[in-house]
């Protein structure tokens, strides 16, 4: 430890805290001049410590409050499909799932253009509300042409996400994502249990097995509990 850069050794002490709850979630840490003043250095090596950990997504500076410890972001890779009752128990967390809604509709106009389908055609909707622990991680949407997923009405996506379902079924050639950030309406807020001034990430996600468009997704997540990346060889 001695041997290590000074902002290290701060930084391990700050993670130190962190991982062992110590500090909890919610707790405002040291002011950058009280640990300036407990580790003997300047104001730009604590700086640094700290911000290295902000963008970690392990602290959280607020202006005027102070650095609070945050929840840290559950993360999908934006240029891949990962099943996210998978992604949730790799982070240590319980997965569960609440079914809002699944059935037969008729595709109004929205519906039947992201599909690629007759409009008034019928469709397949699920809406369903994926937990990590017990807080609502993702809003999902889900419309699926039931040429090609006939039996989706049957199944228990309590059990099975339908994004697993899909895999087993429908076996994936390719994808489309796209991403923008929301304010959430009421409907959202509530099903996320968030405010209504906190804003969302909206992933629009379609999927093709073979050269067929076998379903459409809206995934809605809370900006401050869920982040996407992407990495690319060059």
């Amino acid at each position: 430890m001695t041997k290590s850069p000074r902002f290290m050794q701060i930084k391990t002490y700050l993670l130190d805290k962190i991982e062992s709850k110590t500090w909890p979630v919610g707790r405002r840490i040291p002011t950058e001049a009280e640990l300036c003043e407990q580790f003997s250095v300047s104001r730009m090596t604590v700086n640094k410590a700290v911000r290295d950990l902000v963008n970690e997504g392990l602290l959280e500076r607020t202006p005027r409050l102070g650095t609070f410890v945050c929840q840290r972001k559950a993360e999908s890779p934006l240029m891949d499909i990962r099943n996210i009752a998978d992604e949730i128990k790799e982070r240590g967390q319980l997965h569960h799932s609440e079914v809002l809604s699944l059935k037969s509709i008729k595709a109004p106009e929205d519906v039947a253009m992201r599909l690629g389908i007759m409009l008034g055609g019928d469709v397949y909707k699920s809406e369903i509300i994926h937990f990590a622990d017990n807080t609502p991680l993702q809003l999902e949407v889900r419309w699926v042409n039931p040429n090609y997923a006939p039996d989706y009405l049957a199944q228990d996506f309590t059990d099975k996400t339908p994004n697993q379902y899909l895999v087993d079924n429908c076996p994936l050639s390719a994808i489309e994502h796209t991403v923008e950030a929301i304010m959430p309406n009421e409907m959202i807020a509530q099903r996320l249990d968030i405010p209504l001034e906190q804003p969302c990430l909206l992933l629009h996600r379609r999927t093709w097995s073979g050269d067929q468009l076998i379903s459409a997704a809206l995934l809605y997540h809370p900006a401050n509990r869920y982040k996407l990346s992407a990495r690319t060889s060059l």
